[in-house]
């Protein structure tokens, strides 16, 4: 089997693996987070911050839900990793942005950060500062979801089929989860462009 074959097969599996109830609960909170006029944080770091600003286009665009990510401005982002420390980056980003309860923390991480293992420590406090004010939390994470999946409201854990590629499945499979989600009839607002050119 060529590693293409093997990879492919990997993502079938995945796929085939996937928590829809926790994918349908998150198109449930969504919406409900549309319909109270919340605002929507996406958190990443690496290449899942890639993914964030991606997500809020779309979720802007196509659901209607006001999106931020703080990986977006990279002069704030610099100036608080130097002047505070990369830890409270997102926390600190997000207590300035007035993070209150009516408003979303949506996690797209590797790992789902761990503290005891200095993983995305940054990820963790951004998530207990959620919890501290009310506010709700989803998460698409990798491995064994780390503590994303520990407080969250819905989480998707994409799953380990092979240690040799969780970071890759767990991006992409990131980008799969959140088109299905601004897609969903619950979430979507707009047509998007080729889909309303007939």
């Amino acid at each position: 089997m060529t590693f293409a074959n093997q990879y492919i097969a990997e993502a079938t599996q995945i796929l085939a693996q996937l928590d829809i109830a926790a994918i349908e609960r998150m198109a449930t909170l969504l919406h409900e987070l549309r319909e109270r006029q919340g605002r929507l944080f996406f958190l990443g770091v690496g290449g899942s911050a890639a993914n964030a600003s991606h997500a809020v286009n779309d979720f802007r665009k196509i659901a209607q839900i006001e999106s931020y990510t703080p990986t977006d401005n990279v002069s704030e982002l610099t100036a608080r990793v130097n002047d505070e420390s990369w830890e409270s980056v997102f926390v600190n980003w997000l207590r300035g942005s007035r993070l209150n309860g009516k408003d979303m923390i949506f996690v797209l991480s590797v790992g789902g950060g761990d503290l005891a293992r200095s993983i995305s420590p940054n990820l963790v406090r951004a998530l207990q500062y959620g919890k501290e004010v009310g506010a709700t939390i989803c998460g698409v994470v990798g491995r064994d979801g780390g503590y994303t999946a520990k407080v969250a409201d819905a989480c998707v854990i994409v799953p380990t089929i092979n240690a040799e590629t969780i970071t890759p499945h767990a991006e992409a499979f990131q980008g799969v989860i959140w088109h299905l989600l601004v897609s969903h009839p619950a979430v979507k607002a707009v047509e998007t462009k080729w889909e309303s050119t007939r």
